[in-house]
């Protein structure tokens, strides 16, 4: 497995590889957007309410959640609150029951460099696999290290049974670990790598691929790993019964 791009062409890469990575400069490319525009969103992560629902017992991720609705040469449309489900079969730990995060800000949500941004991953992905319409799910992630160790996947490698993962690093700082692993659902080939730089991305093909980060330790004070998680599913969004 390899996550170097086939002919500089994203897509194509995850379309076969089943995952790719790309640089800040690229994800800037690809979503028509500039870092120093994207770097405006990132104080947002400093106002993350705490996860209330980790079944370990711990106290070190903060989120906020919303869910769109995204149509080729259309605008991203906001759909009402809802709460964010997966099924056991995807998440042992947390799956089968309705969390109710709170809503990302107005700040963000009325952001243009935010349209631009998610559109930019939604057009990318489709070019994957063509699709008319996404149900997409955005997820602000804070791992934080005040208690010792924070776990950016408590549930450990798994898939997250939709159709494609965009993992993107915000901000990191005074941490080591959270190192990030990606392998074959069906084989046995993997990468290892670590997230540094802000606004490097990471996109995978969730039928052909399982992921995990490794937990975080404290390397200074106020220690913490920001993400933004957006996942892209055709036939609508994950819930109960479904």
């Amino acid at each position: 497995m390899k996550l170097s791009r086939a002919n500089g062409d994203a897509a194509a890469t995850l379309q076969t590889v089943g995952c790719v990575l790309l640089q800040p400069e690229e994800l800037a490319a690809e979503c028509h957007v500039d870092l120093e525009s994207l770097g405006e969103l990132a104080p947002s992560w400093n106002q993350l309410p705490r996860d209330e629902y980790l079944r370990d017992g711990g106290r070190y991720r903060s989120r906020r959640h919303s869910c769109f609705i995204y149509e080729r040469a259309s605008q991203l449309q906001l759909v009402p609150h809802r709460a964010h489900w997966q099924p056991t079969e995807y998440n042992a730990l947390h799956g089968g029951m309705e969390r109710w995060f709170e809503p990302m800000t107005g700040g963000v949500l009325q952001a243009p460099v935010w349209n631009q941004l998610i559109s930019g991953l939604a057009d990318l992905v489709a070019r994957a696999r063509p699709v008319q319409r996404w149900y997409i799910e955005a997820h602000q992630f804070r791992i934080d290290t005040a208690e010792g160790i924070g776990r950016p996947t408590p549930e450990g490698a798994h898939r997250d049974g939709v159709d494609f993962v965009a993992v993107v690093l915000v901000n990191r700082f005074n941490v080591r670990g959270g190192e990030t692993r990606v392998f074959e659902a069906e084989g046995i080939s993997g990468v290892r790598f670590t997230m540094s730089a802000p606004w490097t991305a990471l996109l995978l093909d969730d039928a052909k691929v399982i992921h995990e980060t490794t937990p975080i330790q404290n390397d200074g004070p106020g220690g913490v790993r920001d993400t933004l998680v957006v996942t892209f599913r055709e036939h609508g969004f994950q819930a109960p019964g479904v």
